[in-house]
């Protein structure tokens, strides 16, 4: 299979996620700001050579990357970060709640279990917190803590085109106790992520909503009366 990319914006591209990467990925996107570029998730690790490809297709060389932001420490977003950072030397961010699970290889936690696998511990060089902001050049990623679906859950918020864009991997959960999930926790940030008015979300699983409207009925079909 050759190179696949989806165009979001200009700026913004999905480069790694089922029919363009691994089966097991997660979404994975790039976000490319002038000559200076980011990462949002990792994907599992399965189909890096993959990644790297679309990647480049994208218009993007590993050089040009500066961060490498997860959203959570599950093994579908996280579990290739410690193939990443060893091979480009990409710093990993995850927040500060959820840095140990990755630290450690935590299959629990991580979900690794669920899919068979094991967790590849990874470092974490920036332990985040919520409104944290990550440069790329003159312009910014925030991190905003969205806890819920996971302890550390967090969001990636970027203006893109003109538009408001929001990385909100897993909106749609699921929670369980393996993965310390909290309900109320997880209600109150869906409520948060729809007071943000994003004009274009990326979920981890669900696609790419584009439109005020759109956003806000994907994050309404998990919000309780």
């Amino acid at each position: 299979m050759g190179p696949r990319i989806l165009a979001i914006t200009p700026e913004i591209s999905q480069v790694g996620g089922p029919g363009l990467t691994h089966g097991n990925d997660a979404a994975v996107y790039l976000v490319h700001f002038g000559e200076l570029a980011a990462l949002v998730d990792a994907g599992c690790g399965r189909a890096t050579d993959r990644l790297l490809q679309n990647i480049e297709a994208a218009g993007v060389v590993p050089e040009q990357i500066r961060h490498l932001l997860l959203t959570h420490c599950h093994y579908d977003h996280s579990g290739g970060a410690a193939g990443l950072r060893r091979r480009f030397g990409w710093p990993v961010a995850l927040h500060a709640l959820e840095a140990p699970y990755l630290e450690s290889g935590d299959d629990r936690v991580s979900a690794a279990a669920w899919y068979g696998e094991h967790l590849t511990a990874c470092p974490v060089d920036v332990r985040l917190a919520d409104g944290e902001r990550f440069f790329l050049g003159q312009r910014s990623l925030q991190a905003l803590h969205l806890p819920g679906h996971s302890p550390g859950s967090v969001a990636y918020l970027v203006e893109s085109d003109g538009r408001r864009v929001v990385f909100a991997q897993d909106v749609h959960g699921p929670l369980h106790p393996d993965l310390l999930s909290k309900r109320s926790d997880y209600q109150a940030s869906l409520r948060k992520l729809l007071a943000l008015q994003a004009d274009i979300l990326c979920e981890g699983h669900y696609g790419v909503f584009v439109g005020r409207a759109a956003v806000a009925a994907f994050i309404e079909r998990f919000v309780e009366d």
